[in-house]
C-alpha cells in the first residue's frame, strides 16, 4: 500500500478503549473486532515472549474470521521482580498487585503484531519503566472500590484516576496505556502503509 490516503480502516484485535483512543487520535482509521481468546499467560515463558504470544494469538483470531484485513493485535503486562501480572481477577488481586508496586519501579511490556491481509507479518515489543508512589493503605482501598483496576495490567490506569500513583516514568506513555506509538508507527511503515491523517482532513 503506497497511497497518500488510507483505503480501508485497520482492523484493531482489541476492545480496549485506550488503545482505539490513541490510534484515533494520530490519525489512524480503525475497525475495533476484538479477538475471541482466552488471555492467559503461557507458563515458563519471558515477559516479551508472553505479550508477543498473545498479541498474536488476538491477530490471528481475527484475521481469521476477517481475511484480506490488515489487523493489529496488542497485549500488554506488568513484570516486577520476574512476575508478570495481568488484569486483576477480583479486588483481592487488585489490592495486591498496588501493593506490591507501590513505592518501586516495575517495567511495562506490550507486544504489538501487525498481521497483513497477504499473510506476512511484523513484531514489535514496546518498553517502559515506571515508578509507583509510596501509596497508602486508604489510597488503594478507594481504589480498588471504583472500577478503574480491573481491566488494566498491573491494576492501574496512568491515563485516569490511577496517575495519582505514578512517580515518574521512562520511556513511552502511550506504551503504558496499552499501545506503544513508535513500535506501530514502525510496523505500519514497513508495510508500506501511509502516514496517518495528521492534518486532520480526512
Amino acid at each position: 500500500m503506497s497511497t497518500d490516503r488510507w483505503t480501508e480502516p485497520l482492523v484493531l484485535a482489541s476492545a480496549s478503549p485506550r488503545r482505539r483512543d490513541i490510534l484515533e487520535q494520530v490519525g489512524i482509521p480503525i475497525e475495533v473486532v476484538p479477538a475471541r481468546i482466552e488471555e492467559s499467560v503461557p507458563a515458563g515463558i519471558s515477559g516479551e515472549q508472553a505479550v508477543l504470544a498473545l498479541a498474536r494469538d488476538k491477530a490471528d483470531e481475527v484475521a481469521r474470521r476477517m481475511p484480506g484485513r490488515t489487523v493489529l493485535g496488542a497485549d500488554t503486562l506488568i513484570r516486577i521482580d520476574g512476575a508478570l501480572l495481568g488484569k486483576p481477577v477480583d479486588t483481592a488481586d487488585a489490592r495486591r498487585m498496588l501493593a506490591l508496586l507501590s513505592g518501586r519501579w516495575h517495567e511495562v511490556l506490550t507486544g504489538v503484531v501487525l498481521r497483513r491481509g497477504d499473510g506476512r507479518s511484523g513484531e514489535r515489543i514496546g518498553f517502559t519503566r515506571v515508578r509507583v508512589a509510596d501509596l497508602t493503605t486508604p489510597e488503594i482501598e478507594r481504589y480498588v472500590a471504583g472500577p478503574e483496576p480491573y481491566d488494566k495490567a498491573g491494576g492501574y490506569g496512568i491515563q485516569s484516576r490511577g496517575g495519582w500513583f505514578i512517580g515518574e516514568i521512562q520511556g513511552s506513555f502511550s506504551n503504558v496505556t496499552g499501545l506503544p506509538l513508535e513500535q506501530v508507527r514502525d510496523l505500519l511503515a514497513e508495510a508500506g502503509f501511509p502516514v496517518p491523517d495528521l492534518d486532520g482532513r480526512g
